[in-house]
């Protein structure tokens, strides 16, 4: 079936990217609740990611996994992409843990523990990945993905080679890996990073590296 953006009631923001916004909707027919991605096209054109969002659809499109939020169905207009995503009503972790400030260790053990049996994508069913931290590693989610294609779904998705490392330097500041910003080649092991990271987050509230400025973060990281 196609799609327009007459067949839904836009409702509230659910979360805000780089290229756009994800809002609350409800498909008139039927009254199934969505979570409606917005991308610009001259952000992303902007940004040279056109393959990337490609890549995100056809890779999620076929995707299908307890832990993975669905992707429905996309359609766009002269100068919007539409991506019709799952909805998942407990949010996001992120915004427990401002909530939290800090989680305890059998909760953050919960959440760990989450993320690495269940192979990949949301820890605990019903809850978004982290916005803030979606694709900075191979594959392109800082803390899911542990052999998988798991991406934020404010993020784009990717399908890297496991016989090919990856230069890309992407995602959030305070997940990178020493060898994302040292410029090297990285693999899945950056995943292992990011989880670190992840973990000490929920623990204590705050990122590891966080400084107040991107320079700081960059020498904290690379002396590890």
């Amino acid at each position: 079936r196609s799609f327009s953006l007459d067949d839904f009631e836009v409702g509230r923001p659910l979360g805000k990217g780089k290229f756009g916004n994800v809002y609350l909707a409800r498909e008139r027919r039927s009254g199934f609740l969505v979570a409606l991605k917005v991308l610009f096209k001259s952000q992303v054109e902007q940004e040279g990611v056109e393959h990337q969002l490609r890549r995100e659809i056809e890779i999620q499109a076929h995707l299908r996994h307890p832990n993975v939020l669905r992707l429905y169905n996309y359609f766009h207009d002269r100068r919007r992409v539409f991506l019709i995503l799952e909805f998942a009503p407990r949010g996001e972790l992120y915004k427990e843990l401002q909530r939290c400030r800090r989680l305890d260790a059998t909760r953050t053990a919960t959440w760990i523990f989450g993320v690495i049996f269940e192979d990949f994508g949301v820890p605990q069913p019903g809850f978004y990945p982290l916005p803030h931290h979606g694709g900075a590693a191979s594959p392109q989610s800082t803390w899911g993905g542990f052999g998988g294609t798991w991406g934020g779904l404010w993020g784009f998705w990717g399908a890297p080679s496991p016989f090919l490392g990856r230069r890309t330097l992407c995602g959030t500041l305070d997940y990178l890996p020493p060898e994302m910003v040292e410029g090297g080649g990285h693999d899945e092991k950056v995943d292992l990073w990011c989880l670190g990271v992840l973990c000490y987050e929920l623990l204590a509230g705050h990122p590891p590296f966080e400084s107040p400025s991107a320079a700081d973060t960059y020498r904290r990281i690379t002396q590890v």
